[in-house]
Parts: structure tokens; C-alpha cells; sequence
């Protein structure tokens, strides 16, 4: 049984992802042109996708590629003209944040499930801008995977075609990272518009307390958000960007009270306070507690107002 944390920063440069001569050789797995439909999978990977146990380095492979590419980095791969297609993807059970077990990637970065997926057959109904947002896990048609066998079954692993490569699936359960994530070790996706969860060995949402999710009032929980019994003090201002990743022009509010939001695309905030999709904090509202990079990515819809403490 291994683990890995990697403590390198993903968000480097560089270039087109070129498929990998990762070494190792003999002793592999192909994959199967069929999987079984009792694990939900779409088979795709057409005899091509080779599956090794172990980690990237252990089997040899150029760390500078696959996973490792920078382009292959959440925040990278939101911003590229094209999919970013991996010569190598690894799967190891890991840790980020309060995520224990969750399945990261060859550099440490969590992987996500979304909750308006389909795993049987295997369904992605994330596309155009949640792509975006939500970068698919695409490894190449000849590319290989490399898989931690301690923690997670051969099995459990699929394929669904996609953008001229195979989007990564655990039981069925296509998986994504996230492009608010910057580091390895981040979870910011959870619990993203109570559909958006880290992915456990065996396709599974990660630890879902405090996760977020849909309140009984309609209303939601952004990441890290409780509504009703959060650590976070009442806050007393925030500061909004036009832009995601706090991409200016921006303005700050103070409370008390509501008060209405000009700017919709991230948030600085230190504490606790409601935010809201119709004028005067009326409509649907969500409580946040921390930054959000891209309030887009909440799937909660144009912020208009925001509460303060009175």
C-alpha cells in the first residue's frame, strides 16, 4: 500500500502535451475493450489505454509529461484553446484538506465526480464553459495508466470517449479536476454547488461533512459553508472582481445589511455572510465563509446582493 503527497505548486508553464515513452515495459495490463456493466463502465479505450501498478516514477515514466505537463495543471488546462489530452494519468488514493481517502492525480491535485453525471452507462454532462471550470481527466487513446492496486480495484477504472481521447472514470463516474485548485493538496471544489464532490478509490463522494450541499430552506451551501453553525465569525466586509481569480476591477462593501453586488466574478471575504441571485437579498442564497475564485463555478447563478450581520 503506498500514498503520496506532492507539495509542488501546479501552476507552472509550458507546452503541448506529447504522449510519453514511459518506460517499464512488459507485465501490463491492456485494457479490455468491454468493461463490465456491473461496475458502470463505458468501455472505450479500445485495447489502446495500458494500465501499470505503482506510481509515474516508480514505472519510470517522464515526469514532464502526462500529469506532470504543465499545461496538464487545473488552472492551465481551463485556460487552453484545446483539451488537454495526457500521455499518463495516475490514480492514487491520498489526502487533501479534510478529503481522506479522496483519488488525486500524478501531481498530487484532487479529482472530482459530479453529482449530474450518469455512472451506468457512463454519462458526462459537463461540456462547453463547466469544462472549463471542471477540466476532464483525459488520458490518450495509447496512453497508459497508472494505478494505486492497494487502494484501488483494476476493475473500478473505465473509459468514456471524449474530445478524441478517454475521459477517466471510477465506477463509472467520470472524473474531473478543478480549476480553482492551485496546489497539490487543495479540495476547493467540494462540495461546489452541492454537486461537486472529491472521488473516493471506489468512485464514491469523498467526506462529504461541511462539504456543502442543498439546505431545506432552498437555499445552498458554497464550499466550506454551514449556515448554521460555521467557525467562521460574521464578516464584516467583502471585497468582489469582475473577473474569476480575483481579476480586477473590484469593489468592496461593508456591512451591515444588505447591500447590492456590481461585481460577479470572485470574492475576498474574511468571516461569514449570505449571498444572493435576485436585488435586495431576495431569491436563492448561498452562505460563504471563505475566497471564492470563480463564483460561476458554484453553479448558483449571477450573485446580486449580499448579507451582512446586522
Amino acid at each position: 500500500m503506498f500514498r503520496i503527497r506532492t507539495t509542488a505548486f501546479a501552476a507552472a508553464t509550458a507546452g503541448i502535451l506529447l504522449l510519453s515513452a514511459c518506460g517499464g515495459g512488459g507485465n501490463e495490463d491492456k485494457a479490455a475493450s468491454s468493461e463490465s456493466a456491473a461496475n458502470g463502465q463505458n468501455a472505450a479505450a479500445a485495447n489502446d489505454v495500458s494500465f501499470k501498478e505503482g506510481t509515474a516514477q516508480e514505472n519510470n515514466a517522464d515526469l514532464g509529461k502526462g500529469d506532470g505537463a504543465p499545461e496538464a495543471a487545473p488552472a492551465r488546462a481551463a485556460k487552453a484553446d484545446k483539451p488537454v489530452i495526457r500521455s499518463w494519468v495516475q490514480l492514487t488514493s491520498g489526502r487533501a484538506g479534510a478529503l481522506d481517502p479522496v483519488v488525486v492525480n500524478g501531481k498530487g491535485f484532487t479529482l472530482y465526480r459530479f453529482d449530474e453525471d450518469e455512472a451506468d452507462p457512463s454519462v458526462s454532462n459537463c461540456s462547453g464553459d463547466c469544462a472549463k471550470t471542471w477540466p476532464p481527466l483525459l488520458v490518450a487513446g495509447n496512453g497508459r495508466v497508472f494505478f494505486d492496486s492497494a487502494n484501488i480495484e483494476r476493475s473500478d477504472i473505465g473509459f468514456l470517449k471524449r474530445d478524441g481521447a478517454f475521459q477517466v472514470t471510477l465506477a463509472g463516474w467520470p472524473v474531473y479536476l478543478f480549476s480553482g485548485d492551485a496546489k497539490a493538496g487543495d479540495a476547493k471544489g467540494q462540495g461546489v454547488g452541492g454537486t461537486w464532490f472529491g472521488v473516493t478509490p471506489d468512485g464514491q463522494r469523498a467526506g462529504q461533512e461541511g462539504g456543502g450541499g442543498q439546505e431545506e430552506d432552498g437555499s445552498a451551501q458554497a464550499p466550506g459553508g454551514d449556515d448554521s453553525g460555521s467557525s467562521a465569525s460574521p464578516a464584516e466586509s467583502a471585497t468582489f472582481f469582475d473577473g474569476p481569480n480575483f481579476a480586477d476591477p473590484a469593489e468592496g462593501l461593508r456591512g451591515p445589511g444588505c447591500k447590492p453586488v456590481r461585481f460577479r466574478g470572485s470574492v475576498q471575504i474574511l468571516g461569514t455572510a449570505k449571498i444572493w441571485d435576485g436585488d435586495d437579498c431576495t431569491g436563492r442564497s448561498m452562505t460563504v465563509d471563505k475566497d471564492v475564485l470563480d463564483l460561476e463555478a458554484l453553479g448558483f447563478g449571477p450573485v446580486r446582493s449580499i448579507r451582512f450581520a446586522d
